[in-house]
């Protein structure tokens, strides 16, 4: 006689928050004069190479596998994007291999890369100047060119954003911070049953910790630095319910300083 106790499984859901490399502008103060777009800088050599270690960091070092990536489409977060995938995907990668320029065999196959609205840098004048800003308050973005600097099968153009435009310029800090909560939560939520790697920029890094690590203040967020969540999930008959998240990043740990 068949059993009428409901299937019950309970497993762990892990969300890494990642900081973008290191910028052009934050070296080349002279970048941005002759540059068409001074709001949207990308990296510099050194920001790639840390991006593609901490690609490599991640697959190597973290106890779970990471099968999504969610990604600002700033061009300095897709840039940082890129090297990590290619860190996470390389099957054979030069000795000497500093960046995905080095890497021989890719598995395109172990990390699925899609662009969201939602982790977008704060857009308002406490973190973009209104002189480098767009005029008339627009951010554009040209998304197939984005997308094609994602390593080649990595993409998932099936995947529907959480946020379906960008926010308005001038939007508040208290709003970013809410808007930064709000998604990683519902990208969570969205693929309950995966890890998650989430490239947003440092205010966004730094919301995973205060936003769930009650009476916490971030004071400083370094370039790559991340965060890690942790979560429990059950499932029964087909019904998810998902446990709080756990904040596992000590203060100083990845590049994070904090302090409650």
């Amino acid at each position: 006689m068949a059993s009428s106790e409901p299937e019950t499984a309970t497993y762990i859901q892990n969300v890494v928050v990642m900081r973008h490399g290191d910028r052009m502008d934050n070296f080349n103060p002279m970048w941005i004069r002759t540059a068409e777009r001074p709001w949207d800088p990308p990296l510099v050599e050194n920001g790639l190479a840390r991006a593609f270690k901490a690609g490599r960091i991640f697959r190597t070092l973290l106890p779970f596998r990471i099968h999504r990536v969610f990604v600002s489409p700033f061009l300095r977060c897709v840039q940082t994007a890129s090297e990590v995938v290619a860190g996470l995907c390389a099957v054979d990668v030069d000795a000497n291999g500093k960046s995905s320029k080095d890497v021989i065999k890719l598995d395109p196959s172990k990390v699925k890369v899609s662009i969201e609205y939602g982790l977008c840098e704060m857009l308002n004048k406490e973190a973009i100047r209104v002189d480098v800003a767009p005029k008339d308050g627009i951010f554009r973005f040209d998304f197939p060119q984005l997308e094609s600097m994602l390593p080649s099968g990595t993409l998932d153009p099936s995947v529907e954003r959480v946020y379906k435009e960008l926010p308005q310029w001038e939007e508040t800090v208290t709003g970013s911070r809410s808007r930064y909560g709000q998604v990683i939560k519902a990208l969570a939520d969205k693929y309950p049953s995966e890890n998650l790697l989430l490239v947003t920029h440092g205010e966004g890094v730094g919301v995973s910790i205060s936003g769930f690590l009650e009476h916490t203040t971030v004071v400083e967020v370094e370039y790559c630095a991340y965060s890690e969540l942790r979560r429990s999930i059950s499932s029964k008959n087909g019904l998810i319910t998902a446990g709080n998240f756990e904040v596992l990043t000590k203060s100083g740990q990845t590049g994070i300083t904090y302090f409650s």
